[in-house]
């Protein structure tokens, strides 16, 4: 494990131990939160795969699908609420929905590409006391070809760079998926309620130093359904103004140190 600027990068192999998992279970409240759009065809097989155990309580933020991701969520056993337009909202939503209760919130995306089954391995170094926040890279982990377009993994890159400039922690993806307390969470001062709701909470969250880790996670095709960012120019363009808008606005505000 290595210490670099105010982030732990760390090379956690396997998914935690079922000593690790059995505490999270019984002393902390996990509660998973998934944002859709439009992810009927992802979203049955993706829940069937939540691992049992390790997951206390599953919130899909639905952001107005026409099609029947609620009705599917809803046959699997989640909980789903309709959160209105934009991805930060739904996630927002969500992490009101979890409660005062929760203590760890996980977030992934509903197209089935994130691996459900690492879960543990996110949340392990915040139950262990190790990190208040946990995020996934996909760049350093196993992806499968074609999964991510030559431009996501730049823009990754080149913003994770910025953030290291900016903030002083060294981040490789923008990554939906990722684990963070909740309390810590609930005192960012999140106001993203669109695309760049990611990128602010790693800003944050790095402006808060709170304990950073990045771990490796393996990331996978879509199960079905179009990309609402990847799928169309018109999508990627939306989505990487709002998130350079999202970093201009949010190293203003906290430049100074403050979160």
């Amino acid at each position: 494990m290595a210490q670099m600027q105010g982030t732990t990068v760390s090379d956690h192999g396997l998914p935690g131990t079922l000593s690790t998992r059995a505490a999270a279970k019984e002393a902390k409240r996990v509660v998973l939160i998934i944002p859709t759009l439009n992810e009927e065809e992802a979203i049955g097989p993706l829940l069937a795969r939540v691992p049992s155990g390790v997951v206390d309580t599953v919130i899909v933020a639905d952001g107005g699908s026409t099609d029947r991701t609620i009705e599917r969520a809803r046959q699997m056993g989640a909980t789903a609420i309709e959160a209105g337009r934009g991805y930060g909202r739904a996630c927002w939503q969500g992490v009101l929905a979890a409660g005062d209760d929760c203590d760890i919130v996980v977030f992934m995306d509903g197209d089935g590409a994130d691996k459900p089954e690492l879960i543990s391995r996110l949340i392990d170094p915040i139950v262990t006391g190790e990190a208040d926040f946990v995020i996934g890279s996909r760049l350093r982990g196993t992806r499968v070809k074609g999964s991510m377009s030559a431009h996501q993994i730049i823009a990754g890159l080149v913003l994770g760079y910025a953030m290291r400039l900016s903030h002083g922690v060294r981040y490789t993806d923008m990554c939906a998926f990722r684990a963070i307390r909740r309390s810590s969470l609930m005192a960012l001062g999140m106001r993203e309620m669109t695309y760049g709701w990611n990128i602010e909470m790693q800003m944050r969250a790095a402006a808060a130093k709170l304990r950073i880790i990045e771990l490796p996670v393996d990331y996978g095709l879509r199960e079905g359904g179009v990309s609402k960012v990847a799928g169309s120019l018109r999508g990627t363009l939306r989505a990487s103004t709002r998130i350079i808008a999202t970093f201009s606005r949010v190293w203003r505000e906290t430049r100074n140190g403050r979160p």
